[in-house]
C-alpha cells in the first residue's frame, strides 16, 4: 500500500499507527501529556524521521539524535522558568533510551539571531514555531489529548513524508541551514528526494 495515496482522513490513521512502532516515541507521547505543558507538540525529527524508518524497512528509532517536545508559556519569558519545566522532563524521561529535548517556543526570539544569524519575530504559538522549520516535510507535529487521543499538525499534508520528499520552507530559517540537515539526512536515508532551496529565497 502506497501511504501517500490513501484519502487524507486515511492517511492521519495511517500515520499513527505508523508511529506507534516507535516505541520510545510512544513513552515520550506519554510522559510528555502527563507533564500538561500548554499547547505542547511533540515534532521535528523523531516525528518524520520515524515515518522514514518505517517506510524504508529500517528500525523505528534509526537515525533519531533526539525528540524534540515543543509548548508555548508567554506568561514568563525568563530562562528559569523555562528551565524549571526542562528540569521537570528530565526526571520524567529519566528511564527512556533517549534524549528530550524540551523548548518553550515563546521564548524562541530571544535566542534565534544569535544561534542561526536572522532574525525571527516573536512566535504566537508553538504550530507558529513548527511553521517556520527549514523544510516543509518537518512541519509535523503530534500529541496525546485528554481524551487519549492524537491530534496532528501537519500544515503542509503528509504526502511529502510518505513519500521521501524535502521540500523547503523559506519563511525564516537560512539555506544554509536547510543545507547542512539535508546533507546529513540523505546520509542516513540515502532514498530521499531532496528538492533544491530556491533562488529567490
Amino acid at each position: 500500500m502506497i501511504l501517500a495515496r490513501l484519502p487524507v482522513d486515511e492517511q492521519a490513521d495511517a500515520l499513527r499507527s505508523v508511529l506507534a512502532r516507535n516505541e520510545v516515541l510512544v513513552e515520550v507521547l506519554r510522559g510528555a501529556a502527563g507533564l500538561d505543558l500548554p499547547g505542547w507538540y511533540l515534532t521535528a525529527g523523531c516525528v518524520f524521521q520515524t515515518v522514514w524508518n518505517v517506510v524504508t524497512g529500517r528500525s523505528p528509532t534509526d537515525g533519531i539524535r533526539d525528540y524534540d517536545l515543543f509548548y508555548f508559556d508567554d506568561s514568563d519569558l525568563g530562562w528559569d522558568a523555562e528551565n524549571e519545566v526542562i528540569q521537570a522532563g528530565e526526571r520524567a524521561f529519566a528511564d527512556l533510551p533517549a534524549v528530550v529535548e524540551i523548548r518553550n517556543e515563546a521564548r524562541v526570539h530571544l535566542w534565534y539571531e544569535d544561534h542561526f544569524g536572522v532574525p525571527c519575530a516573536p512566535y504566537t504559538s508553538t504550530e507558529a514555531a513548527i511553521d517556520s522549520f527549514a523544510a516543509t516535510t518537518c512541519c509535523l507535529g503530534v500529541r496525546l489529548e485528554t481524551n487519549g487521543k492524537w491530534r496532528v499538525y501537519a500544515p503542509h499534508g503528509l504526502a511529502d513524508v510518505f513519500n521521501l520528499v524535502v521540500r523547503p520552507n523559506p519563511v525564516l530559517a537560512p539555506r544554509a541551514v536547510y543545507d547542512a540537515k539535508t546533507t546529513r539526512w540523505r546520509g542516513q536515508w540515502p532514498e530521499l528526494t531532496v528538492l533544491p532551496w530556491p533562488e529567490q529565497a
